[in-house]
């Protein structure tokens, strides 16, 4: 049996892999959860699956888990008690579902002690790809990837062979937008941008959806888990999410893999892999099946995405200030503080503005991302 340890399991992709773990109790144990501030559900995951080492990160919600929990439950509080405990001899999978730049320090946590990462936090990447896969390489440690794209490439490469890739396809639905006119988009408030038309994911997750910065994210990420250059991605509007990515090679073949859109699937094959456990839930009935159709993304309704690609060029320092700008902005504009289109101005006027630095050290990253959320806080 492998002992999970779940960084972020109030979230979606937490919720979803307390339910894989649901369908296969001999295979997976419990042994860590955290998150952020929803306190009732962590202490109601925490009581159905008997999991005595429990992490709240909101210091104001603390004294709730602490008080409703049995006395036996060590219950603590913040990010470095996660640290602490991904370290764990007993721990073999660490689910990186936490959402933000503050999944980054128990992730590297987790690959310092050589854990299989099963990885969702795309900011993990996107901030400090080169420190994460050095750190993983040099302590003997694997990844994972749990996004539906990422976990598609690494499916489609398991039937490789160890050929060289031409090029991968990076699919993306679109978003609630995608059919919109740009002066339609430019007033859209949160509760349309939070539509999203085929997932049910997270508020901030679903906010990059729809400004397609998530696609820019998953560029970034593509480029650190499959060691590819930027320039051999492409990003593809498909907005039936029934093909999650495809593999290009040098003889024109194309290998894709196809499924319904349940985050559950590459969330258990990250946590049993190589194994392929049974899942309850749809098939994708191929009869029905009407059309695939794909599309060109429109750079100039959603500029997120071209900024991603231009943050790649720069590198160094620059995709961490992108990640925290637009961390900045989603909550503003969650809080109805700005418009639509002022998360890509706010992003693109902080990476200009931040000291670059061409090789990062990690106290670089941490410094780049303060000094970016702060430039962008001072922008509206």
């Amino acid at each position: 049996m492998k002992q999970v340890a779940i960084l972020g399991s109030t979230g979606s992709i937490g919720t979803q892999t307390l339910d894989v773990i649901r369908q296969h109790p001999d295979r997976f144990g419990v042994y860590m959860l955290s998150a952020g501030s929803n306190a009732a559900l962590l202490v109601q995951q925490a009581l159905e699956f008997k999991v005595k080492r429990v992490v709240i990160c909101n210091p104001d919600r603390y004294r709730d888990v602490r008080d409703a929990l049995p006395a036996e439950y060590d219950v603590r509080l913040g990010i470095e008690a996660a640290c602490e405990w991904v370290r764990d001899a007993e721990v073999d999978v660490v689910v990186a579902a936490m959402v933000g730049f503050s999944g980054l320090r128990p992730t590297l946590a987790a690959l310092e002690a050589g854990k299989t990462v099963a990885l969702a936090n795309k900011e993990t990447l996107v901030a400090a790809g080169s420190i994460v896969m050095s750190t993983a390489a040099r302590c003997g440690a694997h990844i994972y990837p749990v996004d539906s794209e990422h976990s598609a490439i690494f499916q489609c490469l398991l039937g490789a062979c160890g050929n060289q890739v031409k090029k991968i396809h990076l699919t993306a639905s679109g978003g609630p937008f995608r059919t919109w006119p740009k002066e339609k988009i430019s007033g859209a408030g949160k509760e349309l941008a939070l539509k999203h038309p085929n997932w049910s994911m997270g508020a901030k997750i679903t906010i990059d959806s729809a400004t397609m910065m998530n696609k820019g994210f998953e560029v970034i990420e593509a480029k650190w888990l499959f060691g590819v250059d930027a320039s051999a991605i492409h990003v593809v509007v498909h907005p039936e999410s029934v093909i999650h990515s495809m593999v290009e090679f040098e003889d024109g073949a194309v290998i894709a893999q196809l499924g319904l859109p349940d985050m559950r699937i590459p969330i258990q094959l990250a946590m049993a892999y190589p194994e392929r456990l049974s899942l309850e839930g749809p098939r994708l009935d191929f009869s029905k099946l009407s059309a695939l159709t794909f599309e060109e993304p429109d750079l100039e309704k959603f500029p997120c995405l071209g900024l991603a690609f231009k943050a790649i060029e720069k590198g160094g320092n620059i995709p961490c200030a992108m990640n925290a700008a637009n961390e900045a902005a989603v909550a503003a504009y969650l809080h109805d503080q700005i418009a639509f289109y002022d998360i890509p101005k706010t992003v693109s006027r902080v990476m200009d503005g931040v000291k670059f630095v061409e090789n990062p050290t990690l106290e670089d990253i941490f410094s780049t991302n303060s000094e970016a959320f702060a430039l962008a806080q001072s922008l509206w």
